[in-house]
C-alpha cells in the first residue's frame, strides 16, 4: 500500500535565490546540465500514431522529428541533413509517404533514419550510405507519453522512472486522448511553475472557485524527494468533479476505483511534465521552456474515447474552472518573476505546506551538480 503524509519543510527551509530565476547565464547551465541530460516529455503516442505520420519539436536550441516506422516503431531523429545540415522538416506535424527527403540535394533517409539515396555520391571515392543516418535520440513511449533524451548516454529510463512504475495504472493513461488543449506563453521562469504547482499555500486567496471543491490544508503525498513529486488533495462533500459547477457532467473513468474517486492526484514530473489525475479526466501541463523569464506551457485534457464520441460530450465545466485557475496562476508566477529579480530580493523563508517546494529545491541543486 502507499503511504501519503502531510508536507513539512527542515528547520531554515528557504526559497531558491532570486539570480537562480532571472539569469540568462544559469538558463544557459540549465539546458546542459537539465533539459538535454534528463527524459523530456515531447507529447503523446497518438499524436503520430501510423506509421510514416510525423512530429516536428522543439526542445531549447534542438529541433527533432519525432517519427513512426513501418513496423510502428517510433524513432527521434536530429532534424538536419548529414551532407551540409540542411533543415529536413519545417512542418510542426505530417506524414511522410516516401521516407525523409533534404530539400537541397534530395538525399532521402528511411523512415528508420537510415540513408536510402544520395545522388552522384556514388561518385565519390569511398563513400558509402550506411555510414550516415540521421543522428538518433534516444525516445522512450510509457503511459501514452513520448519522453526524449538528447544526451549521449542517457541514464535508462526504467531506472529514472522506476518510482512510478504502475502507479497509475488506475487511470490508464496510455487509452485516453486529447479532448481539448490551451496553449499559454508566461512570462516567468519555468522553476516558478514548479513551485507554484507544487503547493496550494496560495489556493484560498488566489483560487476561490478551485477552493471551494477541494480543501487546500487536505494535501497528502506520496513523492517527497527526487524528481517526481506530489500526492492528493480531497474533494468536498458533495463535489463530484473538479468543474465550475462541482458536479459530474462526463462519465467516470471506467477503471477508477472508489477510493479515488473522491481524490484529485497533483505530480510533478521534472524537468517538464504536471500530471493532474481526476476521477472522470485526466490534465497535463507540458512546459516549454523559452528563456530565463518566459515558459510555454501546453495544457490538454485527456478522456476515454467512449467518453469523446459522446454525442453530448461537453467539457466546458472542466475547461473553464482549470482555465481559470491556471491564468490565476500564470498571473502570480509572472508577478513573482518581476519581484526575485529586485537587487533587493533575498530567499524567504518556506512554511510547512510548501514542502515540496523544498523537495524540489534539492532535487534541482542536485541535477544542477550543485
Amino acid at each position: 500500500m502507499t503511504a501519503f503524509y502531510p508536507a513539512t519543510v527542515q528547520a531554515g527551509a528557504r526559497t531558491l535565490p532570486g539570480h537562480y530565476y532571472v539569469s540568462p547565464s544559469r538558463f544557459e547551465a540549465e539546458i546542459e546540465q537539465i533539459f538535454y541530460r534528463q527524459w523530456f516529455c515531447v507529447g503523446r503516442s497518438a499524436d503520430f500514431a501510423q506509421p510514416g505520420d510525423f512530429l516536428q519539436v522543439q526542445v531549447l536550441g534542438e529541433s527533432l522529428i519525432l517519427v513512426r516506422d513501418p513496423q510502428a516503431q517510433a524513432h527521434a531523429f536530429f532534424n538536419h541533413c548529414r551532407h551540409r545540415g540542411t533543415r529536413l522538416c519545417s512542418e510542426s506535424q505530417g506524414h511522410f509517404s516516401d521516407g525523409i527527403p533534404c530539400p537541397y540535394h534530395a538525399w532521402r533517409y528511411g523512415l528508420d533514419g537510415q540513408l536510402l539515396a544520395a545522388p552522384q555520391m556514388q561518385e565519390v571515392e569511398d563513400f558509402r550510405r550506411e555510414d550516415y543516418p540521421l543522428h538518433p535520440a534516444a525516445l522512450v513511449e510509457w503511459e501514452g507519453f513520448v519522453w526524449v533524451n538528447l544526451s549521449r548516454n542517457p541514464q535508462p529510463f526504467a531506472e529514472v522512472f522506476a518510482p512510478l512504475q504502475g502507479r497509475f495504472r488506475e487511470w490508464n493513461l496510455s487509452a485516453l486522448r486529447r479532448g481539448y488543449r490551451i496553449e499559454y506563453d508566461i512570462q516567468a521562469n519555468w522553476k516558478l511553475l514548479f513551485e507554484n504547482y507544487s503547493e496550494c499555500y496560495h489556493c484560498p486567496l488566489i483560487h476561490p472557485e478551485l477552493a471551494r471543491l477541494s480543501p487546500a490544508r487536505s494535501g497528502r503525498n506520496d513523492l517527497m524527494e527526487g524528481p517526481f513529486l506530489g500526492g492528493y488533495m480531497l474533494l468536498n462533500p458533495g463535489v463530484t468533479s473538479l468543474s465550475m459547477n462541482g458536479q459530474r457532467t462526463l462519465p467516470l473513468i471506467s477503471t477508477v476505483g472508489d477510493e479515488n474517486q473522491r481524490r484529485a492526484y497533483y505530480y510533478t514530473l521534472m524537468p517538464n511534465l504536471f500530471l493532474s489525475l481526476q476521477p472522470d479526466y485526466v490534465m497535463t501541463h507540458t512546459l516549454w521552456p523559452q528563456g530565463s523569464a518566459r515558459t510555454r506551457v501546453v495544457c490538454d485534457w485527456l478522456f476515454e474515447p467512449e467518453t469523446l464520441t459522446q454525442a453530448d460530450f461537453d467539457p466546458s465545466e472542466v475547461i473553464e474552472l482549470w482555465d481559470r485557475t491556471n491564468r490565476q496562476d500564470w498571473h502570480l508566477c509572472e508577478l513573482t518573476q518581476q519581484g526575485v529579480g529586485s537587487r533587493a530580493y533575498e530567499a524567504g523563508p518556506l512554511s510547512h505546506a510548501e514542502g515540496l517546494i523544498q523537495a524540489f529545491g534539492r532535487e534541482y541543486r542536485r541535477q544542477m551538480q550543485e
